[in-house]
């Protein structure tokens, strides 16, 4: 799956209740690495400094001890930290409980509160808001295992490999206690703590990833689902959808705004791909290889687009920006990269790359077997690459590296031994309302990937929201919360959906 960009991570979900609540989020000071003590008991005594407060909203908080992996009391435990944000309706009982999930690898949820969900005052009325920090993150013992998150962003693909190695050394057999279903497992003991029998799985982006394990390892504790920017178990490890996605995206805002041609932006981009991938360019320290121009360009141009219409965000100035570049000029191009790679240094700190790189190197499909030594990994890796061609504008090497959770970034992580990937797992998911929406300008999660993560439910519904980024659950005008609200009490859109007509294109430079 394409890399959750993390700009979008740290500032994303904004929309959901900014207009409709003030919280006020008290942060903690992080958690310590996972205690090799007895688990202490999972009722606090009282309510920790780091518990929200959320006007109007009674919060409940506390810790849930976890074994850091079965079987091994060795290696100690995770005290997993919660928030349970209780609805400010007067019925005593909640119409149910949105558990959500932000992304990553890596985020954080506390921190967010009530923002963390595309939803409306009037749902809050109804609902409840149980905010859980995944293992490594936040008040669930931070992992750390030495990964650099700025220098692993926009380093050399060696220097990421490289840490990615540094890394499972320093985790050893520690590194089998952050999966993904490790983490489903640790949200359903929360879950059975507060004495909660079903939940709404709401994720976004890897929450999506997620949430879909939780529902396929605890189904019958599952209400119904909530998938915003989503891709499926099984997804495409070469990402080619990723790739074709950015050319749709080009194609989808000049035809929008009337401010170039789609065709002709194409074209641009395939040129400078194609002269970056033997003569890179710099932005400032950063060496633009084709594969840092790829993941800068799929990851950081289509993440938390339409947030703000009326903003010239990155994408919107791309086109003018390729069409300079193929004419010679790298002007434009190193300003819209720069303000990229600017943006997300200036954020760095509120995820975990450590949790972000152990999650995915466990989990991802690889290109090569996991049992292989490593001149073997190398000559299946450059095998499944030699036979690709092209992804979208870009070579299959250079798009393979600016996966920062695929190509070869894993390639030196050893197998976890009797691991079963969650795409491996042959399980079916519950007949429950699921919702996915995928923004039609997403090249992280695109929208081919949220049809194939809708159909994966039974009861799938599967919406895709004109001229937003990643991710949907963005859209700052009520559009999608309205969306939301209707299925989780009707089980369909509806009539909500024909706000969708209304969103508006994003600003786009002219191309001259």
């Amino acid at each position: 799956m394409a890399t959750v960009w993390r700009l979008t991570c740290r500032l994303g979900f904004v929309v959901a209740l900014v207009a409709v609540l003030t919280a006020v989020v008290h942060v903690a000071g992080r958690g310590a690495p996972a205690s090799t003590a007895a688990p202490p008991p999972a009722v606090p005594s009282a309510k920790p400094h780091w518990c929200p407060d959320i006007d109007g909203h009674a919060t409940e908080c506390g810790v849930v001890a976890r074994p850091l992996v079965d079987g091994m009391p060795e290696l100690g435990h995770v005290d997993v930290g919660y928030a349970l944000v209780r609805h400010s309706g007067h019925n005593p009982r909640a119409a149910g409980t949105l558990m959500a999930n932000p992304g990553g690898p890596g985020v954080a949820t506390i921190d967010y509160g009530t923002d963390v969900v595309a939803t409306t005052e009037s749902l809050l009325e109804d609902y409840d808001v149980l905010l859980i920090d995944a293992r490594g993150t936040g008040e669930s013992d931070p992992l750390d295992c030495g990964i650099a998150e700025s220098e692993f962003g926009v380093g050399t693909r060696e220097y990421q490999r490289s840490a990615v190695a540094r890394c499972a050394t320093e985790l050893g057999p520690r590194a089998a206690g952050y999966t993904t279903a490790v983490t489903a497992d640790d949200f359903d003991a929360v879950r059975a703590h507060l004495g909660i029998d079903k939940v709404i799985a709401y994720g976004s982006s890897y929450g999506t990833y997620l949430m879909t394990v939780y529902a396929q390892r605890h189904p019958e504790h599952v209400q119904s689902v909530v998938l915003a920017g989503a891709y499926p178990l099984r997804f495409d490890p070469m990402q080619r959808p990723n790739a074709e996605a950015v050319d749709l995206t080009l194609r989808r805002i000049c035809l929008r705004s009337g401010a170039c041609d789609g065709e002709v932006a194409v074209v641009d981009l395939r040129s400078v791909a194609t002269r970056l991938r033997t003569t890179p360019i710099t932005v400032g320290s950063v060496l633009v290889t084709e594969g840092e121009f790829g993941n800068l360009v799929f990851e950081g141009a289509t993440s938390d687009v339409g947030s703000d219409p009326a903003e010239m965000t990155p994408l919107g100035r791309l086109p003018a920006a390729l069409h300079a570049a193929a004419a010679g000029d790298d002007t434009v191009l190193r300003s819209v990269l720069r303000d990229i790679i600017s943006a997300d240094q200036d954020s760095d700190g509120d995820d975990n790359d450590d949790l972000y790189v152990t999650v995915a190197c466990n989990d991802y499909l690889t290109l090569w077997s996991q049992d292989a030594d490593a001149a073997t990994r190398d000559a299946q890796y450059r095998g499944a690459l030699a036979g690709q061609g092209r992804l979208g504008s870009f070579g299959a090497q250079g798009f393979a590296d600016a996966q920062h959770d695929g190509g070869d970034v894993c390639i030196r992580w050893p197998g976890l031994p009797h691991h079963q990937r969650p795409d491996e797992v042959v399980a079916s998911l519950p007949p429950v309302p699921a919702l996915v929406l995928s923004g039609d300008l997403d090249a992280v999660t695109p929208d081919v990937n949220g049809r194939l993560a809708a159909q994966q439910f039974p009861r799938g519904t599967f919406v895709e929201v004109p001229n937003l980024g990643h991710t949907p659950d963005n859209e700052p005008g009520g559009c999608v919360a309205d969306i939301v609200e209707q299925f989780l009490r009707t089980g369909a859109t509806g009539s909500a959906l024909a706000c969708l007509d209304h969103i508006a294109p994003i600003k786009v430079a002219p191309v001259r």
